[in-house]
């Protein structure tokens, strides 16, 4: 199906936002963080071990857990290697930060334009970002405890609670991103479904974007 085509299957104004690789690199990434995320969770407290029973059980959850972990740097890596230079921050980003307040009430009139991505998903990627080498740094001397001499104990207690920072850290992201995306921009989930948004969407969320993609004002008067 050729882009032309697509995109009027969508909407007849929409716009392409995503790519399938994209999309395809976004699910896996999301998908294996997720059953990080909740095996994470049922080895941390015993109040969630259910998560665990629900997955396959103890053994297998902790078999897969590793395994999901390397799959999510993979997929972290291919995202750096396609998003790195949209996820740069620039002067833009900083003043939307600044009235990060306005954006997080819907005050979108008082929101300075922004490009694809905003300070805010910048700095979320980047969080991600470094926070899977920690997490895998961490997570290798815990996958593999009988390599670590005796003498060595103390770096085995260092790197759980390295792990467990750093996956507490990055769950605190990952909520604030999912709220955003479900909840607080309706639309986003969306695109990353089908890779497409309204002229709409892209003139009130992502305006300086908007205008590169499509030629149209900062108003709107096409």
């Amino acid at each position: 199906m050729s882009t032309a085509a697509a995109t009027h299957y969508v909407s007849p104004d929409a716009i392409q936002r995503y790519s399938f690789h994209e999309r395809v690199m976004h699910w896996l990434n999301a998908l294996a963080y997720t059953y990080c995320l909740a095996t994470g969770l049922a080895f941390y407290t015993p109040h969630l071990f259910w998560l665990a029973v629900m997955l396959g059980g103890a053994p297998t959850s902790r078999f897969w857990h590793p395994i999901l972990g390397i799959g999510f740097f993979i997929a972290m890596i291919w995202m750096h290697v396609v998003w790195r230079r949209d996820m740069e921050i620039t002067e833009t980003d900083k003043r939307f930060l600044s009235n990060v307040e306005d954006y997080a009430t819907n005050r979108d009139d008082r929101v300075p334009p922004q490009e694809k991505y905003n300070g805010g998903q910048k700095l979320y990627y980047w969080l991600m970002y470094y926070g899977t080498f920690l997490l895998l740094f961490s997570g290798l001397f815990l996958w593999f405890p009988e390599y670590i001499a005796f003498s060595l104990a103390w770096v085995r207690h260092l790197m759980i609670v390295l792990h467990e920072i750093a996956a507490l850290i990055t769950i605190g992201g990952f909520i604030v991103h999912v709220y955003m995306s479900v909840f607080l921009v309706p639309g986003s989930t969306a695109a990353m479904i089908h890779g497409y948004v309204s002229r709409a969407w892209a003139r009130t969320h992502h305006r300086l974007w908007y205008i590169r993609m499509t030629g149209g004002d900062p108003v709107g008067k096409e």
